[in-house]
């Protein structure tokens, strides 16, 4: 582990945190302190109703799990959050006879909604903190966020005592509008974390997120409505259908993550073999995702890449003499097409990384060729010696490997910068320059030794 490693993990937690996060976590606090303040002041209204909806929240956080692209979410805490928020009555069952809608109404406050669900979210939290799973901060702050928007802008609609249509149609809108708050600011802390732009960190988040806030939304709706209409019994038949949601998720997740892990051992077979230097996959994957967000990647198409650079010389494991030091850069274009090829056939034997293995073929073509490559395609045509222009995901991949073969762990400045140069010559033919600018801004933005 190199020096920079080791004390990027010896920083503090709150180091870690951008400026986006932190004001994201302090106006959360400060809802949470202004409605812990006011409830403890006039007292819990209805506690009966706020014990159980703050159950099902600390059994949501308790459960929650983490998506693609390290994105934490609870759904079941969601959908108790939101429902609590949007509850208009407790049953039928005791109603006055003049009782708005002929049920018990439910009269607690925006900000006994906000206590309730960050005491909830608390109690969920602290068998994850005990075995050293501390919750991210910013996820559990935007949860917060988003449920206290709910609240504040539907309970006040229940003092003008409105009809069942349009308190549904109310419902919706504002679910609706938490949503869109959610991804947005989920996008806004996205782009500064990972370095994109805001349009790309957006599209990402309506990508990974709308299905499941469509999900929770509806149910937390249902959940009020069903509440209001039949009590509390509701409850537990009506958190059946985000249960099993989450559990669906959560199962897709793991999926990819198996993935990932897989392909991340794989890579590690030509170092274990002393075919590439140790950490060389690792180091290329970082700088071609890096370089493939700096260029507007989508995260889908950002995956693929990340799976390319770590496997993009895996090929190697065929060569009777392996290159010195790995550097295929240093190899000739006929052996590096060889080996390419031969990376790429190994790939595709898995039946699922099509797509991985026409980047990692293509990745040792030069950027200016003949005819443009189409990434549905093989380029395997029978046509061997027709040149084919190599999709950006290959570019990327062919200049972050050139550069590690030359500069590797190597923490000099200067042998970096003579790298980029020569790379900057070589753009007449081989390299894409838009794609070595790219790598420039990246390697600026590294933490120096």
């Amino acid at each position: 582990m190199t020096s920079t490693q080791i004390r990027a993990r010896e920083r503090a937690a709150w180091q870690s945190i951008d400026s986006g996060q932190l004001l994201l976590i302090a106006t959360a606090g400060l809802f949470v302190v202004v409605a812990i303040t006011q409830v403890a002041a006039v007292g819990l209204v209805q506690p009966d109703i706020a014990v159980i909806f703050g159950v099902l929240i600390a059994l949501g956080e308790l459960f929650r799990m983490v998506m693609p692209g390290n994105r934490e979410m609870a759904p079941i805490a969601t959908v108790g959050a939101i429902g609590y928020a949007l509850l208009v009555g407790a049953g039928p069952e005791g109603a006055p006879a003049d009782a708005p809608l002929g049920v018990v109404p439910a009269v607690h406050s925006p900000l006994q909604v906000v206590a309730v669900t960050a005491v909830g979210m608390l109690i969920g939290s602290l068998p994850h903190i005990a075995v050293g799973r501390t919750p991210r901060p910013d996820a559990m702050a935007r949860r917060l966020f988003t449920v206290s928007i709910v609240a504040l802008c539907f309970r006040p609609l229940l003092d003008f005592h409105l009809a069942w249509y349009l308190l549904l149609a109310a419902m919706g809108l504002v679910v609706v509008a938490s949503c869109f708050t959610d991804v947005v600011i989920a996008a806004l802390i996205r782009a500064e974390a990972v370095r994109t732009r805001f349009g790309i960190a957006l599209r990402d988040e309506i990508g990974a997120k709308m299905a499941l806030c469509a999900a929770t939304s509806a149910t937390a709706m249902l959940i009020a409505v069903s509440t209001t209409a039949m009590g509390q019994a509701a409850l537990l038949i009506f958190t059946v259908p985000i249960l099993v949601t989450q559990f669906a998720f959560r199962r897709y997740a793991g999926v990819r993550a198996t993935y990932l892990q897989t392909v991340r051992a794989l890579s590690r077979v030509t170092e274990v073999g002393g075919y590439v230097e140790t950490g060389h996959s690792r180091r290329v994957a970082e700088f071609a995702v890096a370089m493939g967000r700096e260029l507007g990647m989508a995260e889908a198409e950002l995956l693929e890449l990340e799976y390319a650079a770590l496997m993009h010389d895996i090929g190697q494991l065929s060569l009777g003499d392996p290159i010195p030091g790995g550097a295929t850069v240093l190899a000739s274009p006929a052996e590096q097409r060889r080996i390419a090829e031969l990376g790429a056939e190994v790939i595709k034997e898995t039946g699922v990384l099509d797509r991985v293995a026409h980047i990692v073929r293509l990745s040792s073509h030069p950027y200016r060729t003949g005819r443009p490559a189409d990434d549905a395609s093989d380029a395997g045509d029978g046509d061997a010696d027709r040149p084919v222009a190599p999709p950006l995901a290959s570019r990327i991949i062919k200049v972050a490997n050139a550069y590690d073969d030359l500069v590797g762990e190597s923490p000099d400045r200067d042998r970096g910068a003579a790298v980029l140069e020569r790379l900057r010559l070589d753009s007449a033919a081989e390299y894409d320059p838009t794609v070595v600018e790219a790598l420039s801004r990246v390697v600026d933005r590294r933490p120096r030794p």
